[in-house]
This record gives structure tokens, sequence and C-alpha cells, in this order.
């Protein structure tokens, strides 16, 4: 999930670094627009998780009236079969008393337009059931196709996301113990590498083997054009101590990932619309900070990649 990049930290950065006012203009619109890419990612994704539960629940009442409408059916269909076995009964009481007298045929003839009225009745009302259990059929075929359908395509997307990890893996082999790894997890890719593999202490300049690092996570991304990259940094809470025109451990984070941003806009495969830069400084923290352990596992990056969802967009739109 995306993360939101403070006003205030983008203000400090620009006024530390005595940039032009059109400058800052250009990086102020920037953060409004990846804010709003934020927040319509997030409610796309909350959208088709609602559709997806609206859509079972649905399906869930389709399935339950169906079979009421199919227990309904036999039992107009029990009714029908016993009224008419009653009726040919009758006929054959009928034909049996038709050589008696016209009193017991009148008498007959009257249960048999009563039967037949009610045959009649019943055969109507199961024509009507039969009517209803064929709509409710289609509403529950329909219903059950879109699911399948939404289904699919999140399957679809999960797959690739682990097909996604699996090429990451094996394109950061060499970094294994490094400070590296990589996790699936709630249908995303998390790339976490510890300040050690990329930075020296109090520096956003990324060292030789963390900038190929960098660069062998650009090769597989750039073949998948199809992911959005969050890139974060995080700190520890050790206050900042180094120099330079850094007001803190948020300014610090920021510009390391702005770093990480740059070294990936290094390849043209990638579409600088995927990227977005956001520091957390030690607000995010994955372990103690009370040992010496902890706070190197805090002082990282984090590659966060996300499937685009336009494609359940579009399906959730047709229907």
């Amino acid at each position: 999930m995306f993360k939101k990049i403070p006003l205030a930290v983008l203000t400090l950065v620009l006024v530390a670094s005595c940039v032009s006012p059109k400058v800052y203009k250009e990086l102020e619109d920037k953060y409004a627009n990846l804010k709003q890419e934020n927040r319509t990612l997030l409610n796309e994704n909350d959208a088709l998780l609602n559709a997806k539960n609206t859509a079972e629940n649905e399906l869930k009442q389709l399935t339950a009236a169906y079979n009421e409408a199919v227990a309904e059916r036999d039992k107009l269909q029990a009714d029908f079969n016993a009224t008419k076995s009653n009726l040919d009964n009758l006929k054959a009481s009928y034909a049996a008393l038709e050589k008696n007298s016209s009193a017991s045929i009148a008498e007959n003839s009257k249960k048999n337009r009563e039967l037949l009225a009610q045959l009649e009745a019943k055969e109507q009302a199961l024509a009507a059931e039969n009517a209803r259990l064929a709509k409710l059929k289609k509403e529950l075929q329909d219903r059950s196709d879109r699911v399948a359908e939404l289904e699919s395509v999140i399957a679809s997307k999960d797959a690739a996301m682990t097909a996604l990890k699996n090429a990451i893996s094996r394109a950061l082999t060499d970094f294994e113990g490094k400070g590296l790894t990589v996790n699936q997890r709630d249908g995303k890719v998390y790339v976490s590498m510890e300040n050690k593999l990329l930075f020296s202490p109090g520096s956003w300049a990324v060292g030789t083997e963390g900038r190929r690092a960098v660069q062998q996570l650009g090769s597989v991304l750039g073949v998948n054009p199809d992911i959005a990259v969050l890139i974060e940094g995080h700190t520890d809470n050790a206050p900042y101590q180094g120099s330079g025109n850094l007001s803190g451990n948020w300014d610090l984070s920021t510009k390391r990932a702005t770093a990480i941003v740059n070294i990936l806009r290094e390849n043209p495969a990638i579409n600088p619309q995927n990227l977005t830069a956001a520091g957390r400084g030690e607000h995010a923290p994955i372990a103690t900070n009370d040992t010496a352990e902890g706070k190197a596992k805090n002082r990282r990056i984090e590659v966060v990649l996300t499937p685009k969802l336009d494609e359940l967009s579009k399906l959730l739109n047709e229907h």
C-alpha cells in the first residue's frame, strides 16, 4: 500500500537545497499527482474487494433462491402427479359407473370437472414456477460467471506477481546474505535492501555494489511494464549526525529513496510514471531499535511492487 509523502518534508528539502521556484513548483505538482495516484489506487483496490464480496454475497442469495425454487417445483410436480393419478382413477370409476345410473354419472361428471380444473390450475402454477426457476438459474449462472471471471483475473495477477518475485530472486542471487530479501504478501512483492549494501553512514550516494543490485532489479522491472514501483527509504531512530543540508532522518530517507529512483530511471525500459519515491524516516521499523542488529535491519530501502488494476477496473465497469 502506498504511503503519503508529507508536503512539509518536500518543502524542507527544496528550501534546504536552494532550488529555483520553477523546480519547486514542478516538484510540488509531482507530489500532488503522486498523492492523487496513491488515493486513486487505494480507492480502486477497496472498490474491487467490495465488488468481489458483493458478488459472492449475491451468488449465495441466488443459490438459496434457486434451491428454494427447485423444492417448490418438485412439490408442485408431486401434487400434479397425485392429482393426475386421482383423475385417472376417477375416470376408470366413471367408466364403470356409467352403466349404472344417471345420478352416479352426474356425480362423477361433477367430480371430473372439479379435478380437471384443479389439474389445470396445477399445470399453470407449475409452468409459472418453472419460468421463475429458469430465470433464477440464468441469474445464478451469470453471477457465477462474473465471480469466476473476477477470481480468474485476480489469480492471474497473483501468478504474475509470483513469477515476478521468482525473477527478482534469480536476478539478485549474487546479493544473498548481504542484507537483501525478497518476499511476497498481500498480492505485492517486497524487495528489502539494508543500507549496508547501498549507502555509507549518513550518505545518500549509492555505492558500487548497491548500484549493481539496483541495476539488476531494474533489468527485471524493465520487462514488467504493468507494475507500479514504490521506493521507500527507512532509517533507525538514531538522530542524524552527518554533514550536509539535511533536516534529519526523514530528509535522509527521502534522499536515499530518490537516489534509487534515479538509478532505475537510467534504464530506458522502465516507465518513469511507474516510479514513486517516499521517505519514512524512523517511523516504520521492522525490528527493535534497542540492538545494533535491529537498527541495521531498520536502516533499509524497501521496493514495493504492486500490479496495476486497470483490467479489474474495466471488468467491473462492464457489469
